[in-house]
């Protein structure tokens, strides 16, 4: 389907959909999925136009990997035509970004995701580690492996926007071809945006997550466990009522706000059903059309977020 467009990913060569599909929800993370549901929503996404699917060792625990791996299996096109990332250094025992860890977590991933090799291997949540682990240890590490043909590009991801610029300052140039943020790009955060001139200029592709902000913008709010402070629950609660008032979606809206900008090659958003695919996907395809994007609704919505706008919450150890 041409409608959901495909984007340059910075300087790798790979192209991929607006659209991303996040796979964190196939691990159990959000409630239990069954795993033919699962396989059927990935089928569900390639018959749509998903081309990238992006996981995690640590999302339920390796379960993701493996129903992702699975559900891979059974699609018919060639491995070529779609673009899978999984990560490494974050794990449920804890973190570690050694060079003995990464390299030994890719041939777990690889075996679990029944892949020869994986497109992105990306360095997870590394605001929890040592930066200067991940400039002098983790990254050459992660070249070696790419060396090895076990992958093709390398990323790094994180919530504190300043750990991007610490490592790209500190590796050699072309080192880190891909950064993932997330919570930084939606109606509520859209801090990204003054950090894409600079990553433009390294030659870095842009993937960001969590269009909705980990549940704040939806219908039924966030997660008991989620890190905001209480004033932008609060917003994005009122927000929400209100478009639900004129009868729109606050989901939708927050999708289409994401993609809207063009220098992010894609947008990840998890889905783990048949019908969540199918409404992200429309949504996606009206975006880039440029349609349905309720200007009147947006500017609404953004002054309820005004005295909340770009709040984050702290995430890592305290010296990153």
């Amino acid at each position: 389907m041409a409608g959901l467009g495909m984007r340059e990913l910075g300087y790798t060569g790979l192209k991929v959909s607006s659209l991303g599909f996040g796979a964190s929800p196939l691990g159990n993370v959000f409630g239990t999925v069954k795993e033919e549901d699962a396989i059927a929503s990935v089928n569900e996404a390639v018959r749509l136009g998903i081309n990238f699917f992006d996981t995690s060792p640590y999302y339920g625990s390796t379960l993701s990997e493996q129903v992702l791996g699975k559900a891979l299996k059974t699609l018919t096109i060639p491995r070529d035509r779609y673009v899978v990332s999984t990560k490494c250094g974050r794990y449920k025992e804890g973190f570690d970004f050694s060079a003995q860890r990464v390299t030994q977590s890719i041939d777990e991933s690889l075996a679990r995701l029944n892949l020869d090799y994986v497109d992105i291997l990306q360095c997870h949540d590394i605001e929890f580690g040592s930066l200067d682990q991940i400039v002098n240890e983790t990254i050459p590490a992660l070249q070696k492996i790419k060396e090895t043909g076990k992958i093709r590009y390398i990323g790094i991801t994180g919530l504190p926007l300043n750990i991007f610029p610490y490592v790209l300052d500190r590796v050699p140039p072309g080192s880190v071809d891909v950064i993932l943020s997330y919570c930084h790009y939606s109606i509520n955060d859209s801090s990204l945006e003054d950090l894409l001139p600079y990553l433009k200029s390294k030659g870095v592709g842009v993937i960001t997550a969590s269009p909705f902000s980990m549940g704040l913008l939806t219908e039924s709010g966030p997660p008991e466990w989620h890190p905001a402070p209480s004033e932008l629950k609060a917003a994005c609660a009122a927000a929400a009522t209100h478009c639900k008032a004129k009868g729109k979606n606050i989901s939708k809206l927050a999708l289409q706000y994401s993609l809207k900008n063009t220098d992010i090659s894609s947008v990840l958003v998890g889905m783990n059903s048949i019908q969540q695919v199918q409404e992200n996907v429309a949504a996606a395809i009206e975006a880039n059309k440029g349609q349905n994007i309720d200007d009147e609704l947006l500017k609404e919505v953004e002054v309820i977020f005004s005295p909340v706008k770009n709040l984050s919450w702290p995430s890592g150890v305290t010296q990153n």
